[in-house]
């Protein structure tokens, strides 16, 4: 799916785009679930289990897209462009999620990999619900990151109607960025607005509008997709290990351990001591073992290959 031009919905408050929001796939009812007022335990959890189910075949129709989004998002930010996901309640906190956990796992800067909740930091702890009415503040709050063409944003809505979400995403595509949008319907304003329509329809939840269900569980699997595979393809992971990982805590640097002897081949007891040497940078600490070459040594062939341990050692 290629970038295009198209203008942006002009925003409506009236009924009838009240009426037309409620008529989405994310709001209507589910007709398996009519009588789960009447089920016992075991029936509502076989129901949910089974409409749970849905949700991988329906991002699997989605795979041409993110496939292209994805070396787009790589591509940019070997150019030194960011990666932002934006969104309000649970997709908000969904893209917080997968943006926080980027650092531990990839060894991304804070502002690499960003994500952006209606409300802030409070919001992620206490709804509030709100504030993704408010289209100006999403457009204000992507204003003050100084969005560069190289930068990517990603707007995260369910029902794909967030006010919040479909202003930053019209301020990201004034300023140049790659948009794209995750949501659970067709024919959303914000698709619209989005270069890339990311549209995984789940179907209508079990607990009518509760989006946090089958589509929250879709968005959460959509975005670990796009945040690993652009990882793998910055050179941030050799096989299938982390070999980027931070390692700032005793749990991690036992991983870091783990791996650096499933990639060598060596004793705990050696592995550690390349490590310690290389201050529990991972990779540094392999080339230093395989290439027996300094840390300097080690960091400047990694620099030379963008990172990828697979150049350097293989």
């Amino acid at each position: 799916m290629s970038r295009k031009d198209d203008n942006f919905p002009v925003e409506s408050n009236d009924c009838g785009s009240l009426l037309e929001a409620a008529d989405k796939i994310t709001e209507r009812r589910n007709q398996a679930s009519l009588e789960l007022d009447c089920l016992n335990t075991r029936g509502i959890v076989s129901l949910m289990n089974r409409e749970d189910r849905k949700v991988a075949e329906a991002v699997a129709e989605v795979r041409t897209d993110l496939v292209e989004l994805i070396d787009e998002i790589a591509a940019s930010m070997k150019q030194g462009g960011r990666l932002f996901y934006v969104g309000a309640g649970t997709s908000g906190r969904l893209g917080v999620i997968d943006a926080v956990e980027c650092g531990p796992t990839f060894s991304t800067d804070p502002d690499q990999v960003v994500g952006i909740l209606a409300g802030g930091e409070e919001a992620f702890f206490q709804a509030r619900e709100g504030l993704e009415d408010e289209r100006g503040s999403g457009a204000a709050r992507l204003a003050r990151e100084n969005l560069r063409p190289v930068d990517t944003v990603i707007g995260v809505a369910a029902s794909g109607e967030t006010p919040y979400v479909i202003g930053a995403l019209e301020r990201a595509a004034e300023e140049g960025a790659l948009t794209a949008a995750l949501v659970c319907t067709r024919n959303s304003k914000l698709a619209e607005s989005a270069d890339y329509r990311l549209e995984v329809i789940v179907g209508p939840e079990v607990l009518t509008g509760s989006t946090r269900l089958k589509a929250g569980t879709a968005q959460k699997m959509v975005l670990n997709i796009i945040s690993t595979t652009v990882m793998v393809k910055l050179g941030k992971v050799y096989s299938n290990l982390m070999v980027d990982l931070k390692a700032s805590n005793s749990k991690l640097k036992e991983r870091s351990l783990k791996i650096f002897q499933e990639i060598s081949n060596i004793s705990s007891q050696e592995a550690g001591i390349y490590l310690e040497k290389a201050d529990f940078n991972l990779k540094q600490a392999v080339v230093m073992f395989e290439r027996q070459c300094s840390r300097e040594r080690a960091r400047e062939l990694l620099e030379s290959s963008d990172g990828n341990l697979r150049a350097v050692i293989d």
